[in-house]
């Protein structure tokens, strides 16, 4: 309650500080230091202080830097509390105890054409896992071998993927390397994903933010895509040994496990719907859209890197991975090791991306603190 207090009142605070002779970078950094009292609300209505964030990368650098001076919070040892359905199936529906997500506002920059757009992005913190799937997993394929040790050094991802309206406000940035399309989409509705957008689009999105903010966005290594999807887990799906129509939006006349088919919805649905996260509180992982990654195609993993990097040698060029199946697709091909690609300048209605922000290359020490 103390929260949802303070987070009415600074609004009108800072509408106080606006109307007095004040440097607005000093009105900025003051009002995030007095958000730091309590970090279990980060998000923050940055439409009512627009003037004051021309400038972002300084103000969310500060509370990047703050946070992580914070060492009581242990990113690597989230909690969850795992509860079970009605139909036996294990259903990691996540309660964070204490996530770090910082929200992209995407209303600081002028001209946009909807002024309450943000990116959310969620810290994901470093850690080890085994990447593929073992050799007992059901419908497991050639394409997942050999199953391999990983090492990922922390990153910040998208907790949705983009959103239709968050691809607008985007599109609408000055060109890079080649022209976006405001609205692409089959499915349309400014909360649902964004789809038919190529991997070059994907790539020219996340250039276009990052000229803007100064910040390096990028799409995800397969690595970094899949150990984020499992969020410490080893079944099939980061929910467990299965998947419903009730836990996420696939093809389900094709049961997968104990599972029963279902209703399928025949069309993307709005991000987040689902209401279920996985431990590090991502959402939709699984269906909904194929996510596009960095890395260029190859048929299996052997010569993979084993530090989480985009494998950027041999491999076909042409084509590039595609993670977490779609709302068209078999409950078998949902799976957080199933892997596919296309190639690289195809559209389709089931294609989208979710975005990943390295850490500043300036501030050596932030891999560390992250897991700190």
């Amino acid at each position: 309650m103390a929260d949802l207090k303070r987070g009415r009142l600074i609004p009108g605070m800072v509408a106080s500080f606006e109307s007095t002779n004040i440097d607005p970078a000093s009105v900025s950094v003051a009002t995030c230091l007095l958000l730091m009292a309590d970090l279990t609300t980060v998000e923050i209505d940055f439409t009512k202080v627009k003037d004051a964030f021309k400038v972002p990368k300084p103000v969310i650098l500060t509370l990047v830097m703050k946070w992580l001076s914070n060492r009581s919070r242990q990113l690597a040892n989230l909690h969850y509390k795992v509860s079970e359905n009605p139909q036996g199936i294990e259903n990691k529906n996540i309660e964070i105890q204490d996530p770090f997500c910082l929200t992209i506002d995407l209303s600081i920059y002028e001209n946009l054409p909807n002024p309450e757009i943000g990116i959310e992005m969620v810290a994901i913190p470093e850690g080890t896992f085994m990447m593929g799937s073992p050799k007992d997993e059901e419908h497991r394929s050639y394409r997942e071998n050999p199953q391999h040790l990983v090492k990922i050094q922390p990153f910040f991802m998208g907790k949705y993927p983009i959103s239709q309206a968050q691809w607008r406000a985007v599109a609408a940035l000055p060109q890079v390397s080649c022209p976006l399309m405001p609205d692409p989409s089959a499915f349309k509705g400014a909360d649902r994903p964004v789809e038919q957008v190529s991997w070059y689009e994907a790539v020219e999105f996340c250039a276009r933010l990052s000229r803007k903010t100064g910040w390096e966005y990028r799409l995800p290594s397969e690595a970094e895509w899949e150990y984020a999807c499992r969020a410490g887990t080893t079944t099939a799906f980061n929910f467990g040994k299965t998947i419903t129509p009730e836990l996420a939006n696939h093809h389900s006349i094709e049961s997968y496990g104990f599972s029963s088919n279902g209703k399928q919805c025949g069309a993307t649905t709005p991000v987040g719907s689902f209401k279920i996260a996985n431990a590090f509180g991502l959402y939709d992982m699984h269906g909904n859209v194929w996510e596009w990654c960095s890395d260029p195609w190859h048929s299996n993993y052997q010569g993979a890197p084993s530090d989480g990097t985009i494998w950027e040698s041999a491999g076909d060029q042409r084509r590039r991975l595609l993670r977490g199946g779609s709302w068209r697709v078999y409950p078998k091909y949902c799976r957080s090791a199933f892997r596919v690609s296309d190639y690289a300048n195809t559209r389709n209605s089931q294609y989208g991306f979710r975005l990943v922000l390295s850490p500043p290359l300036d501030y050596p020490n932030l891999s560390k603190n992250l897991s700190n």
